[in-house]
């Protein structure tokens, strides 16, 4: 979700730049320890990198959240990215950010393995069960926080209604409905009513604002960049392609890349494109697998958009056993992140010029209004599995549901305390019924 919350006000004198080491130590520590979704981990990287460490000013910081903002991709991974980038260029950029989700990705490996092989005993089954109507509750609690903040013009509500609908009765493709929206802020950027954000205009700094770098220069570094990206992704996509054959790697590679470029919005507005794919177009996991999947995600360090390694083991494992299981995996996690790695390392020098642009800060405007349809859609999809039973609605589970949603909008219960909650919820509901 872009929902950083960073204290502008808290400034902080730039310290000596650490050691490569001494960063490393950080990046790692950060990558086990970074739970609470992208404002926690934002706000942790603003406390120890900035007010405590003063590795980064305040200023720069805020410049390096705001392109991660812009872009598809987990934010607070990418941010990790940038700051590795301004204190040791590529070599930080890529530590910092495989160290922020390699931990995560191991973690959610595991407890994929323990869902999908011990998935039928009765301990699990209960445990899952309880689970469901919390993910209901967190989804919904997610789908308020971003849509009171993304939806606050008549304009963005209707470009939301229309992303629901397009998704949910017009069989729209994701990837489309968020391209359409982000074409629509850029044409309507230029217009008195076309803000989404409540702007007036790009301001004095906005597409007036000359840029220091030549087109060339820029086009060189995107080129050379991408050129290493693609081949970092290609290489060992294609050797498990020639080694092992193409299923179900061939789809996993398609699926996942597709949706690390339309990733606006965070892991829940691309969670109904890929529990789709995953449970209606390949038959990799039923719905029911796919709610435990954002479950565990919830409750492990490292971005929510880590649920695609859980997709992507199930894909293995429903082919050919756990060696396959881990081997999609791991590609799953490739994919889903080297778009991040390409847009951080290729773009942070041109930061400021891509902010002051109006129509970027528009099409994100407009990417985020249409998302708060798509994490809707995404409600009614979980909802549909966990609240409603083939004899009616599932009372006791929608309660659930609303206490949880009552303990999380009151900020008394965190998400992944609400998780262990309800997979205890289910255990006792089960002894009990």
């Amino acid at each position: 979700m872009k929902e950083p919350v960073v204290s502008e006000s808290s400034v902080a004198p730039k310290k000596a730049q650490p050691s490569f080491g001494e960063a490393a130590y950080y990046w790692v520590k950060l990558g086990f320890t970074s739970f609470g979704g992208p404002a926690g981990q934002i706000a942790m990287m603003q406390s120890e990198c900035v007010d405590k460490r003063g590795w980064i000013g305040q200023d720069e910081f805020l410049r390096g959240l705001n392109y991660a903002m812009l872009l598809p991709g987990p934010e607070a991974q990418q941010l990790a990215a940038y700051i590795g980038w301004r204190l040791h260029g590529v070599r930080g950029a890529l530590f910092a950010g495989t160290a922020f989700i390699v931990p995560g990705m191991v973690f959610m490996i595991v407890l994929a393995w323990v869902a999908a092989s011990q998935g039928d005993s009765t301990l699990v089954k209960a445990l899952f069960e309880g689970v469901k109507p919390v993910v209901v509750a967190i989804i919904i609690y997610a789908l308020w926080r971003i849509g009171s903040k993304a939806c606050n013009t008549a304009l963005a509500i209707g470009l939301a209604i229309a992303a629901f609908a397009a998704i949910k009765f017009g069989g729209i493709a994701f990837p489309i409905v968020v391209l359409t929206a982000g074409l629509f802020g850029v044409v309507l950027s230029g217009t008195s009513w076309g803000q989404f954000a409540g702007e007036t205009d790009g301001g004095p700094t906005g597409d007036a604002a000359a840029s220091s770098f030549k087109l060339a220069d820029v086009i060189r570094r995107w080129g050379t960049v991408s050129l290493w990206a693609l081949a970092v992704g290609a290489i060992p996509c294609a050797l498990a392609l020639t080694i092992f054959g193409s299923t179900p790697y061939a789809d996993v590679i398609k699926l996942f890349t597709t949706a690390a470029f339309v990733t606006f919005g965070g892991a829940y507005a691309v969670l109904p494109y890929i529990a789709d794919a995953g449970v209606n177009v390949y038959n990799w996991l039923t719905p029911p697998e796919m709610i435990n999947g954002l479950a565990l995600a919830e409750t492990t360090p490292g971005p929510l958009i880590l649920v695609t390694t859980y997709v992507g083991f199930f894909a293995g494992w429903k082919a050919a056993g756990l060696g396959a299981a881990v081997l999609a995996a791991s590609l799953t996690t490739l994919v889903t992140f080297l778009p991040s790695f390409l847009f951080i390392i290729a773009g942070a020098p041109y930061i400021e010029d891509l902010q002051a642009r109006a129509w970027a800060r528009n099409a994100l405007g407009a990417i985020t209004a249409a998302v708060v349809g798509v994490i809707f859609n995404l409600a009614v999809f979980f909802g549909e599995t966990a609240l409603v039973q083939a004899s009616g609605p599932h009372w006791i589970n929608i309660i659930a549901a609303l206490v949880a949603f009552v303990l999380l909008f009151k900020g008394w219960v965190s998400v992944p305390l609400m998780v262990a909650l309800g997979a205890g919820f289910g255990v006792v509901t089960h002894l009990a019924f």
